[in-house]
């Protein structure tokens, strides 16, 4: 072993030392980088040249229009966290499914899944239902090791469901380690967001179909730990309970189909969808404020329900139009038929700059918007700092030939390809005990993925199963981040270990899920296929 595979394997450990000591990350990243940078030029094993490159890299993550759709993304979840779209669900999930045993802890699942679909903020999620669930749940006699178990997992699915920040930050990643391959064998294809969204979308439903059939199967074989409602709290009426259902279910679910649906589809790229979640998401919050005693007619016409109702069914109406006319204004020659469809358009777009600027003063009044802002700009700023020190790290790395020394590791794992896919899952199931997924997606996706591609593996199948792994990470105890948001919210008579113990049977299902994508690839991959 030479000085420069020396050098790579201890800026590896030391990076990881400084993240565990709680170092800044973006810090830790960039300052370890430059401290081996100048350790490897002394030996004569680093041209400083790599730093060049630099600033370029730079300009690349803050012009990358992928990676856009990050802090609009961001911007949805917390609107939605903070507009008690998760209280009503949650409400209205235990009124329908509460008459079975087990019914609460399928109702967390389920709203967890439709949280997971249009907020992808595991701490949010997994906070706001231990807030809203767990009182709930353990008064009503459940198990405090299912209980808690059954939020953190579900609170987890942000993280496969589409739209993911981590699916998100890894289809950035991979796409251009793909696309490296793709040109060293002269042989491109583009690899997208939008295709790892489509990948995720049935193994992350299949995690949910593992979460509820392990609920039922828990009611069956010791009901006493999954009691039903009492009859006399159940919703009898059941004409009240559909209406329920449909006021407080159907807003959400046209905005996940709207945002998901534009992707899958074709109609709009990740970013553009995830400014159609960030302006739904405003919508459906304004839209849920209720209206001041002191409003009068005009003014609730003007910053009312009325406009803000007009915008949502304007959007759905763009949809419609873009699906079946060409809206493009660039070109030569535009038929009479496209232009009136163009001009019905900018007439929507009208509809929906009202209803957004009435929404957005309905939110501002209550406080929404304000920490919205804030907190949208705290994590996207956080992630792109990141972003930013792991470019560092990633130029110092491959400089000293820590590529060549990762490949060289790879190749001689004992089982070829199989061998060095199962090396890669098992080394970054250990670090998702201390790292958080953010800092796993940049540090060391770019380092394996190269490798792993380049031995013909599908990058769309390996972008799923890291991103269940990164999932699974969240559960594991006893550095499970889910579990230390569950344990902050937790009251007193749930211990630390009744949340371990509950977490335990869903990180058996995670690794079931990971090994049936893992045996039968087409789970990632058919739709995405089908739909290119």
């Amino acid at each position: 072993m030479n000085i420069a595979e020396i050098l790579d394997i201890l800026l590896f450990l030391t990076v990881i030392a400084a993240l565990l000591s709680g170092y800044q990350v973006a810090f830790a990243l960039a300052g370890s980088a430059l401290l081996f940078a100048v350790i490897g030029q002394f030996f004569g094993v680093f041209d400083m040249g790599f730093l060049a490159l630099f600033p370029s890299r730079i300009y690349g993550t803050m012009t990358n229009e992928t990676l856009i759709a990050v802090p609009l993304f961001v911007f949805m979840g917390v609107m939605l966290e903070r507009s008690k779209v998760a209280e009503d669900l949650l409400e209205t999930m235990g009124a329908l499914f509460g008459s079975l045993r087990g019914g609460l802890g399928i109702s967390v699942v389920i709203v967890g899944a439709l949280l997971a679909a249009s907020t992808g903020i595991v701490g949010a999620t997994v906070v706001t239902m231990g807030l809203l669930s767990l009182p709930t749940m353990l008064k009503r006699g459940y198990s405090p090791e299912i209980a808690t178990g059954t939020i953190a997992a579900s609170g987890t699915l942000g993280q496969i469901i589409p739209p993911s920040i981590v699916l998100i930050l890894l289809g950035d990643v991979l796409s251009s380690e793909y696309q490296n391959v793709q040109f060293q064998v002269s042989n491109y294809i583009p690899l997208s967001v939008g295709d790892l969204f489509a990948g995720a979308l049935i193994p992350g439903f299949i995690l949910v179909g593992l979460y509820i059939a392990y609920l039922i199967a828990m009611a069956i074989i010791r009901p006493a730990s999954l009691p039903a409602i009492p009859p006399q709290e159940r919703m009898t009426d059941l004409t009240a309970l559909l209406s329920r259902i449909a006021k407080v279910l159907l807003p959400p679910v046209i905005l996940i189909v709207a945002v998901l649906g534009s992707i899958l589809t074709g109609i709009a790229t990740p970013t553009e969808a995830s400014a159609v979640g960030a302006i739904g998401a405003t919508l459906l919050a304004g839209f849920r404020m209720r209206r001041r005693s002191s409003e009068n007619a005009l003014s609730a016409m003007l910053t009312g329900a009325v406009p803000i109702g007009a915008a949502g069914l304007a959007i759905l109406g763009l949809f419609a139009l873009s699906a079946q006319f060409d809206l493009r204004l660039t070109r030569a020659e535009i038929s009479n038929t496209d232009q009136l469809a163009i001009n019905f358009a900018f007439g929507l777009c009208a509809i929906i700059a009202w209803g957004t600027i009435a929404a957005l003063w309905r939110v501002w009044r209550k406080g929404i918007l304000t920490y919205t802002a804030q907190r949208t700009t705290q994590i996207s700023a956080m992630v792109f700092l990141i972003l930013i020190g792991a470019a560092l790290f990633s130029l110092v790395f491959r400089g000293l030939g820590g590529d060549e020394t990762v490949e060289n590791l790879l190749l001689a794992t004992p089982g070829g390809t199989f061998g060095a896919l199962v090396a890669v899952m098992v080394t970054m199931f250990v670090l998702g005990f201390f790292l958080d997924f953010i800092e796993i997606t940049f540090v060391v996706v770019p380092i394996v993925a190269p490798v792993l591609l380049l031995m013909g593996i599908d990058p769309i199948w390996l972008g799923v199963m890291m991103a269940i792994n990164l999932q699974t990470s969240f559960l594991t105890p006893p550095f499970g981040f889910a579990l230390f948001y569950l344990r902050g919210v937790a009251p007193p008579e749930v211990t630390t270990g009744m949340i371990y113990r509950g977490a335990i049977p869903f990180v058996v299902l995670q690794l079931i899920g990971l090994g049936l994508v893992a045996a039968l690839p087409g789970l990632a991959t058919i739709l995405p296929n089908a739909l290119r």
